[in-house]
């Protein structure tokens, strides 16, 4: 269903993209927008107070984070419906990702509220294009989780996973990040992207051991972003191949069978699989 904003009597929440670092890399549309505003919600009303005083923009500024983002959701859709016009800012790069705005947005759509994305930097597409690692196709994870066990579980669900991996990390947390990737992933080039923008911008391109092993002692400063190389696509179907290597051919056509492929589809993907004839496999799996 196609869900169009109706409330046109009523104010606009613009999700406006700020500079990662560097104040130049604000667009003229983001300046633009700030300038039209009534309010602006800020991550840190004091980080957007300083952009907003290089810009000579003088606006109401009300805090809105991860913290007071649910109980803040009823005060700004009374500020939209007295015809406020707000912008909803983050510390740096685009609101939302990683960051506080996703219960507003999706709350706003629902309800047929006017919402404008003013596209800004990421630290996301920033960092790939200088990582040496593939940008064709990767996954955003953002923040690990801090707790062990759901910690674990994403990680274990990464294994497999062929395409570029891109993490954000708080310095003091990195090695503990590094381990563990090496631990469930193995050696992986990768990139540590760290004041992107900024005077002491750096990329670093290592790999998982080398990187456990040189900043263990040498811990790094800033805010950091994590390019992991995939998976490879042979060392993927190597590993599947090892896995069903001692899996009976009987017991693999069963399988495809449980999964909803019909007998001799299955017959003929276990053939494959294994590099035999389907008829070898078919005289397994006659009484089936």
């Amino acid at each position: 269903m196609i869900n169009k904003a109706v409330n046109l009597n009523k104010g606009t929440l613009y999700i406006v993209g700020t500079p990662i670092g560097n104040l130049k890399d604000i667009t003229l549309r983001a300046i633009e927008t700030l300038n039209l505003v009534d309010i602006v919600l800020a991550e840190d009303t004091r980080h957007t107070l300083k952009l907003l005083n290089h810009l000579n923009i003088s606006k109401r500024l009300v805090s809105y984070h991860k913290h007071n983002e649910v109980d803040k959701i009823s005060h700004v859709i009374n500020m939209l419906d007295e015809g406020n016009n707000i912008a909803l800012v983050s510390d740096a790069g685009m609101p939302v990702i990683s960051d506080p705005g996703e219960n507003l947005i999706t709350v706003l759509i629902e309800k047929k509220y006017n919402v404008v994305v003013i596209p800004g930097v990421t630290a996301v597409t920033t960092a790939i294009v200088k990582s040496k690692i593939d940008s064709s196709r990767f996954a955003f994870e953002g923040f690990l989780s801090v707790n062990k066990k759901q910690r674990k579980t994403r990680l274990k669900s990464l294994v497999d996973e062929t395409r570029t991996i891109i993490f954000y990390e708080a310095p003091h947390k990195l090695i503990y990040t590094l381990k563990d990737l090496y631990e469930y992933l193995g050696n992986r080039n990768i990139c540590i992207a760290r004041e992107l923008t900024k005077i002491h911008e750096e990329y670093i391109h290592t790999n998982l051991k080398e990187a456990v092993d040189k900043f263990e002692s040498e811990p790094l400063k800033g805010e950091i972003v994590l390019i992991v190389e995939g998976r490879s696509e042979v060392e993927l179907i190597n590993s599947e191949l090892e896995s069903i290597a001692n899996i009976s051919n009987v017991q693999l056509v069963k399988d495809y069978i449980l999964a909803g492929i019909d007998k001799k589809e299955a017959i003929k993907k276990v053939a494959k699989l294994k590099n035999l004839s389907k008829n070898e496999v078919y005289k397994e799996c006659i009484d089936l």
